[in-house]
């Protein structure tokens, strides 16, 4: 029997589909249902590598851990991973298959939409329900033409849809209404009802609107999901939650101060997530302002390292972290904050924008050289400074060498060596995402960055409470009947 399917779209992008999906595959898995999430299209910089070894949304990871199962390139069959403001590498089934701009994307479509209905098929013969997310919103009618996302999807497939609005951006009852006037009229027609997300306070008095809506659209209020205050999930790729004027952890002396730079085409910043919720650090995001007084700088992923590592130059973060080397603090680098780290980057094929080299900060001896072609996998092994086991993943371009590596940050469960660490002790460079989430491998490193007694903290154990959580709150303030009866 072939799986039942609901999608999830959005009056806009960060709408919370991400999160009502899994907040739903939560709750079809607690009730014995085989269920597996699916967004067909996806523009995210927060990936994943899938356990068959392919590349994949980060949501969509976080989604699966809520249904139960492993990810898989299936869940998310085309990714899209933007390289500057005009291009983006195009990833199909989990494997780059190079840069388009959007005009080559267009005339791709229907070649990523046979990607995208193999994939879900397989899932549907795979599975008991699917829970598909939408991307952006239905409503931007110049993308409506070849459109495999949202509507042109659920159009193709015949599934119903429930629309999700984000209160807190204002205007609620315009998107909705107007992303309802703004579709087609067989669109409109598989449409289930709405659903308002984060709203503060007595939901009692959206009633009155929520009235007219129904009126005016002809379509029932599904529910309203409360704001969850402090729910830290794997972000898709939100950047709103890292302003650089909000700190996350306790302020104060006895904090550990972790900086992270915000550039432009920062990626897999959920790294940082395990260091956002302990309670003994205080990390925070530095965009235009100068960085403050910090005890760790961690350089993070990026997905144009040569043009990110101008930013950083044209920002003065050199001569920052030459002083702040000097005064004792610790510095790490992450997959391309390794790179940044090295003496040079060449990108000789113009892999991540214009051809060329560009001198490293210099602080550790190695060179990176970007070619064709992406290395994948998820790893295991031990720090190396450390007895504690780290577990992670690897998605980078690049071959490093240089004699740095012979003093590696970790070794791995197959005896190979990654990473560096200056003969000081102070700078440490990896390319695992991933690193801070195995308790005694961010305890460790806590205490590498300078905090004599690191509390323990299970992230990966923290992360199964919040989608707990989320179910709960989803269970008690949604129409959960009127919702899922598509998949009954």
């Amino acid at each position: 029997m072939s799986a039942r399917t609901l999608m999830i779209q959005g009056t806009t992008s960060d709408a919370g589909k991400s999160t009502l999906v899994a907040g739903l595959c939560r709750i079809l898995r607690r009730r014995g249902v085989r269920v597996a999430p699916f967004k067909p299209q996806n523009m995210a910089l927060n990936s994943a590598v899938g356990a068959d070894g392919g590349e994949l949304g980060r949501a969509q990871a976080l989604q699966a851990q809520a249904a139960g199962i492993a990810p898989t390139v299936d869940l998310n069959p085309v990714l899209l991973k933007p390289s500057t403001d005009r291009r983006a590498q195009v990833i199909i089934h989990g494997q780059s298959i190079g840069d388009m701009d959007a005009a080559e994307f267009h005339r791709f479509k229907p070649q990523a939409f046979e990607a995208v209905l193999a994939s879900y098929h397989r899932l549907r013969e795979a599975y008991d329900a699917i829970i598909v997310e939408g991307a952006g919103s239905p409503a931007e009618i110049n993308l409506r033409e070849g459109d495999i996302a949202n509507m042109g999807f659920a159009e193709a497939v015949d599934c119903p849809v429930a629309l999700v609005a984000d209160i807190e951006r204002g205007g609620v009852f315009a998107h909705i209404a107007g992303t309802l006037a703004l579709l087609s009229e067989s669109e409109r027609a598989r449409m289930t009802g709405f659903l308002i997300n984060r709203f503060r306070g007595d939901a009692r008095l959206l009633e009155p609107g929520l009235a007219w809506l129904t009126r005016h659209t002809g379509k029932p209020s599904l529910g309203v999901l409360p704001y969850l205050a402090d729910l830290m999930l794997d972000a898709e790729d939100s950047l709103s939650r890292l302003s650089p004027a909000g700190a996350h952890g306790p302020p104060g002396s006895a904090a550990l101060r972790v900086i992270v730079p915000l550039t432009p085409k920062i990626c897999n910043h959920t790294d940082f997530e395990p260091l956002a919720s302990h309670p003994q650090v205080e990390l925070s995001y530095v965009g235009q302002e100068p960085p403050p007084a910090a005890d760790l700088v961690i350089l993070p992923g990026s997905k144009a390292v040569r043009p990110d590592l101008d930013w950083l130059r044209e920002r003065g973060w050199p001569a920052y972290i030459e002083r702040h080397l000097r005064y004792g603090g610790r510095v790490m680098g992450i997959c391309g904050g390794l790179q940044m780290l090295g003496r040079r980057i060449d990108d000789p094929e113009g892999l991540e924008g214009t051809a060329g080299e560009s001198a490293g900060l210099g602080w550790l001896d190695l060179t990176t050289t970007l070619l064709p072609g992406k290395r994948l996998c998820n790893v295991t092994g031990r720090l190396a400074f450390a007895d504690a086991p780290v577990r992670g993943y690897e998605i980078h371009m690049g071959r490093t060498c240089g004699p740095a590596l012979e003093r590696p940050a970790v070794r791995l469960e197959n005896g190979a060596p990654d990473g560096a660490m200056s003969a000081d002790g102070r700078i440490l460079a990896t390319y695992l995402h991933g690193i801070f989430e195995q308790p005694a491998a961010c305890a460790a490193l806590l205490r590498w960055a300078g905090l004599s007694e690191p509390q323990p903290v299970d992230h990966l154990s923290r992360r199964e409470r919040m989608l707990d959580r989320l179910a709960q709150a989803i269970e008690s303030s949604c129409d959960l009947e009127r919702l899922l009866a598509p998949l009954a």
